[in-house]
């Protein structure tokens, strides 16, 4: 699938100020500094489209993007590092998992995770969370350009086993790099195949 039109829709904190259309969602979220902008904006072709930031955590709002005029890019709040209050945190959390649990529109979610690093608790914990809220959700391992590609199978290797400890089967995996564009292609050919599944139940 090509990204042709990309745009910036809205931006909230509160799932009832979301758009009203019954467009299919897909739903991008990690921790802090995962390269979930820089993701955005390869997979849109577009520098400037989802703001990049030095500094962790500087989503702090549910933002809608139109792709093609007939789908929604949702980019939500980085969790984890953020330079933010706990109070501010915990509004996160809340508008996070309601977005979630109550949008209707939602195909499914894709969960960034630097691949560099050690399977963390918290992404582990979300993932469960996700699970048992009946969440459909893909990983998006980022930063491959950071590692060769030995390293690139011994971590995903590793992060396989670790969620085999606890789950039946391993959820649909990506393994990408914004900088090189790699693995950008998949995702959106991906998402372009959940988009023709949805025309065809319709």
């Amino acid at each position: 699938m090509q990204v042709k039109s990309s745009s910036f829709v809205i931006s909230n904190t509160e799932v009832v100020k979301c758009p009203k259309s019954n467009l299919a969602e897909y739903a991008f979220i990690g921790r802090s500094n995962v390269g979930k902008s820089s993701l955005i904006n390869a997979l849109c072709n577009k520098k400037n489209l989802a703001k990049t930031s030095s500094r962790p955590g500087k989503t702090q709002l549910i933002n809608h993007f139109l792709i093609n005029k007939n789908w929604h890019l949702v980019d939500l709040p980085g969790f984890g590092y953020a330079r933010v209050s706990k109070t501010q945190k915990n509004i996160f959390q809340k508008f996070i998992t309601n977005y979630f649990k109550e949008r209707t529109q939602l195909v499914t979610a894709f969960l960034l995770i630097d691949i560099r690093h050690e399977p963390q608790p918290i992404d582990l914990n979300f993932m469960r969370w996700l699970g048992e809220n009946s969440i459909p959700f893909s990983i998006v391992f980022t930063k491959a350009d950071k590692l060769k590609p030995m390293a690139i199978e011994r971590n995903v290797s590793g992060y396989s086993k670790k969620l085999l400890e606890t789950w039946e089967t391993l959820p649909h995996h990506f393994i990408t790099s914004s900088a090189k564009r790699s693995g950008i292609e998949d995702i959106l050919a991906y998402i372009g195949s959940l988009n023709q599944n949805l025309k065809v139940r319709l």
